[in-house]
């Protein structure tokens, strides 16, 4: 047995702040007591966290590693993508297993397995995305609950490929409220955007700005709103992905106000970005297309309440990067062919804790928001998102007071740039713990592909 004490820190959860020590034992945190109690411990490794604090490792719960987009994949293997992860006190991901289109659900997720095992450097769960509705697959959806592989990404966007209509996104709420599945929705009228995108590149507008123009905030709002029907049709819960608009924000705080189980998650880059870093000149703006789309500046200060609120239960990243050479390079002359994502894995725990200095969110909610939450709504709390006795060692010694710049220079990300280069901003993970070992320790890597483990989860742990 190996014992790490962590000492003199201030522990930051979701509910408490306290002065206190963590004691650790093989992958478990056994003991946070204060430091009188732990004055005479003996560990093999002691941490001295004065000045810092001890927070749990956050929970990334929308990365998409690996992921095929647009006659090309994301640049971020679950290796480099994970490593990345660590070094920005992320020691949970939840990742995208993909159906093929005519295939089973069971050979998008042993491809995804596939992928990831053996590569990963912190521990890793996948969600379904159903691209291909049908009785088999919603069938399918019973045994993967069971594997614990308990929520499905439905796309009212991508008609064509990962697209489903309003009656199989029924079919599969429906099935969800049967098995426990939470449905997550990528909420965007589809077949409309395809509408505005052809007449845009017919009156030839093609530069990236365009991308934010064609997806139109009230697009996103119609298809929140109408996902929430579906829901409730349904007597199902809703989880909206990347939540970016104003007007869908309010789809949401409707339907939470009318008490509907309906949850949605936003992203640091709708926090921190605006359209106008799409309309960059000289192809620059390729850079920042994603999908939702960054909105104007003024979306920005509607999403920062709706955190406060608790409207937007949770932020997650979306990580999805393309390399700006060669690869966003693609829709050069065409918007709609730039590969939709942006980078933000390493980044987002950083963003968030500028958002407390900023006075956006207190401490406990940027806790709240980046490790519990996205632990109880996908099945992982109190194993995950915690610092208590029983959890697993997913421990992050924080330094609040770190100043850094970032920059495509310095990050771990597997891509070419970073869409809030030369932003300086204040905190850094200084030491990083998965399951009890030491992966990050002030500015070196200790971590190695397959140190990371894949988690079952349970279900949505905010409606039992």
């Amino acid at each position: 047995m190996t014992r790490t004490l962590i000492r003199n820190g201030l522990v930051v959860t979701a509910s408490d702040e306290l002065s206190a020590d963590v004691l650790i034992e093989d992958e478990k945190i056994v003991a946070v007591v204060d430091p009188a109690v732990s004055q005479g411990w003996t560990a093999d490794t002691v941490i001295d966290a004065t000045d810092r604090y001890v927070i749990p490792g956050g929970v990334d719960a929308h990365t998409h590693m690996e992921m095929p987009f647009g006659g090309t994949v994301a640049s971020d293997t679950f290796e480099t993508g994970t490593r990345a992860a660590a070094w920005g006190g992320t020691t949970t991901i939840v990742d995208f297993a993909i159906q093929p289109r005519g295939g089973s659900l069971r050979e998008g997720l042993d491809a995804w397995h596939a992928k990831a095992e053996g590569n990963c450097a912190v521990d890793y769960a996948f969600h379904m995305i159903m691209s291909d509705v049908t009785d088999s697959s919603l069938k399918e959806m019973e045994a993967l609950v069971g594997e614990g592989i308990t929520s499905f990404k439905l796309f009212m966007a991508y008609p064509g490929n990962l697209y489903s209509d309003d009656g199989r996104i029924l079919r599969a709420l429906q099935k969800g409220a049967e098995t426990g599945g939470l449905v997550m929705m990528h909420a965007e009228n589809g077949i409309a955007i395809d509408v505005l995108v052809e007449q845009a590149l017919a009156r030839g507008q093609s530069d990236p700005r365009y991308h934010g123009v064609v997806r139109h905030a009230l697009l996103e709002a119609e298809a929140t709103h109408r996902a929430i029907k579906l829901a409730q049709v349904a007597g199902a819960p809703i989880y909206i992905v990347h939540l970016s608009a104003i007007e869908a924000l309010a789809e949401i705080t409707r339907a939470r106000d009318e008490g509907y189980n309906a949850f949605a998650e936003t992203c640091p880059q709708y926090l921190y970005l605006s359209s106008a870093d799409l309309a960059r000149p000289d192809f620059e703006g390729a850079k920042y297309v994603c999908s939702t789309p960054l909105r104007p500046v003024d979306h920005q200060a509607a999403l920062w309440r709706g955190l406060r609120t608790d409207d937007l239960s949770v932020v997650s990243t979306d990580h999805c990067p393309f390399c700006f050479k060669d690869q966003k390079e693609l829709g050069l002359g065409d918007f709609s062919k730039i590969p939709n994502g942006l980078p933000g894995v390493e980044t987002r725990m950083d963003l968030l804790h500028q958002a407390v200095l900023d006075g956006h969110i207190g401490r406990r909610r940027w806790i709240e928001i980046a490790c519990a939450t996205p632990a109880r709504m996908f099945g992982l709390y109190p194993r995950k998102g915690t610092i208590a006795p029983g959890a697993d060692a997913d421990v992050v010694v924080y330094d609040p007071a770190a100043q850094q710049v970032l920059s495509a220079q310095t990050h771990h990300m597997n891509v070419d740039y970073s869409p809030y280069e030369g932003r300086a901003i204040t905190g850094r993970a200084e030491t990083v713990l998965s399951r009890g070992k030491v992966i990050v320790e002030k500015g070196e890597y200790h971590g190695s592909a397959g140190h990371g483990r894949f988690q079952q989860r349970s279900t949505c742990q905010y409606l039992k």
